[in-house]
């Protein structure tokens, strides 16, 4: 009787503590900017599941990455510190394997720690960092610290081509895009919809759930069949908007964030006649991403846990096709930053569109505050939970991007202000100006017509900027004490000629 006794008690305090708790279901898409219905970056965009989700909840316009790259955006994100406070700015390294924060609890640590059951599918560290169970360094290396409970398919662009289908200036296998005929269901992105969708339907009743599904696309490359092409006619679709020299009035520094890469720049789409079948591919890939959700939120509506589980919904970084005269990220305009992010579910005011300022950073606090976790005082995000309950409500800071030591780009409401390792500077009217096309600080202009608001955003600027931490490695851009720049080992002198590909 007595045993009896007890397992009932358990079984009761595990069903009221599962209860109290909402589940979190935390859903990356990479290399997404703002070609989002809601967001209205493109015209021809097709995302009614996201834009269905953004009205089930709270959608922030005006959110931006705090590093435009993959590995230093979403280690920023999963621990809550500025690219300047850890020196990740890379590809590399991996930041359990730097040393000020190789311990730092991250988001699903957190959540492990206080009751959760964790799950991983697809991208949400970059490559194949953190995805062993155990130890979460790249492939299964680093410190032995458990972040996931259960782990699923890893993110990839497969299947491939034999060959690529565009012949790049420079060849690397995934930079590439068009039509591929290929069965959805082998695509990496259905196939963790897929596992999602699988555990959402077996998850055990014992514990609340934090389930994280990251996919790949429209990160390159960006194939699609021919089913999500035709949802994009060429006939009705709509080129980037660009403006001729644009570049004419922003500094040659500007160039060195992305000096030589192997997305191609605006020339090579245009001399080869690609820039149709980019955009139409990276919309088409967008699309079944979209459909793609659409199967993981149907799966948790059938669970019977929609009521209780916390969505939010973002991606790491946006993505130039064309505009400023590049494709790719790696820069500190809004084409560069801006994401989508979308909470819903218990605790967030539903149809809400809020244009404060946000940061990437932000939704660790944001989901500590949402399911009412114990606060961490390490972390450097703002929670968001005032903008859930109502989207008026102020902000206490602007959003920052930061790529590469000492580059920052400051974004608020009406303005975006960017200011470079050797000083230069860049001033936007967002609300007159929204493509960025006009630099109202470029040499020659009265800069002092405008010191007001520049050191209204300057206060912004992260006071802390370290150099690239030990290791870093790909895209790294250091400006030395001696006026020394150097792009991936490759000193870049002063008269050397802007790359044209």
């Amino acid at each position: 009787m007595k045993t009896l006794f007890v397992l009932f008690s358990l079984f009761v305090s595990t069903a009221l503590f599962s209860a109290d708790k909402p589940n979190v279901l935390f859903i990356a898409i990479d290399d997404q900017n703002d070609w989002i219905g809601h967001l209205g970056g493109h015209p021809n965009s097709l995302t009614p599941n996201i834009d269905a989700l953004a009205k089930r909840g709270t959608a922030f316009t005006n959110a931006h990455c705090n590093s435009p790259l993959c590995n230093s955006s979403r280690s920023s994100l999963m621990i809550s510190k500025r690219p300047s406070t850890t020196g990740i700015y890379g590809l590399a390294p991996f930041f359990r394997d730097v040393e000020e924060v190789k311990d730092a609890v991250s988001l699903p640590q957190h959540f492990m720690a206080n009751g959760y059951r964790t799950f991983y599918t697809g991208k949400i560290y970059h490559g194949a960092s953190g995805r062993s169970i155990g130890k979460v360094g790249p492939k299964g290396n680093g410190s032995k610290i458990k972040e996931w409970d259960v782990v699923g398919p890893g993110a990839s662009g497969k299947p491939f081509p034999k060959e690529k289908m565009v012949n790049t200036p420079q060849p690397h296998r995934l930079v590439d895009w068009g039509v591929f005929p290929h069965k959805d269901e082998d695509k990496g992105d259905y196939k963790c919809a897929s596992w999602a969708v699988d555990q959402l339907e077996n998850m055990p009743e014992d514990k609340p759930f934090f389930l994280a599904c990251g996919f790949f696309l429209p990160h390159v490359p960006c194939y699609a069949t021919q089913k999500w092409f035709d949802m994009h006619p060429e006939s009705e679709t709509k080129l980037p908007l660009i403006q001729r020299g644009d570049r004419d009035d922003t500094p040659r520094f500007s160039w060195y964030t992305h000096w030589k890469l192997p997305e191609p720049r605006l020339k090579f789409l245009e001399d080869s006649n690609e820039w149709m079948n980019l955009t139409r591919s990276y919309l088409a890939c967008t699309t079944f991403v979209d459909a793609q959700l659409k199967r993981v939120l149907d799966a948790l509506e059938a669970s019977g846990k929609a009521d209780n589980t916390i969505i939010v919904l973002w991606s790491d970084h946006g993505w130039h096709i064309g505009e400023k005269a590049i494709t790719g990220k790696n820069t500190l305009w809004d084409d560069g930053t801006r994401v989508p992010l979308v909470f819903a579910g218990p605790g967030v005011t539903p149809n809400q569109m809020c244009a404060r300022p946000a940061e990437l950073l932000d939704m660790y606090p944001t989901l500590i505050d949402l399911c009412r976790l114990p606060k961490r005082d390490d972390l450097e995000g703002l929670s968001l939970m005032p903008q859930l309950k109502d989207a008026s409500a102020a902000r206490e800071r602007f959003a920052v991007t930061t790529h590469n030591h000492d580059n920052h780009g400051v974004r608020s409401e009406k303005w975006r202000y960017i200011t470079y390792a050797d000083g230069s500077e860049e001033l936007y009217d967002m609300v007159k100006d929204p493509n960025e096309w006009t630099n109202l600080i470029a040499p020659g202009n009265d800069r002092g017509a405008f010191d007001a608001v520049i050191a209204e955003h300057r206060k912004h600027i992260p006071s802390v900027n370290k150099k690239p931490a030990p290791k870093s490695a790909h895209r790294i851009l250091t400006l030395d004490e001696d006026g020394t720049v150097t792009w991936q080992g490759e000193v870049i002198k002063p008269n050397d000629p802007i790359p044209e590909i």
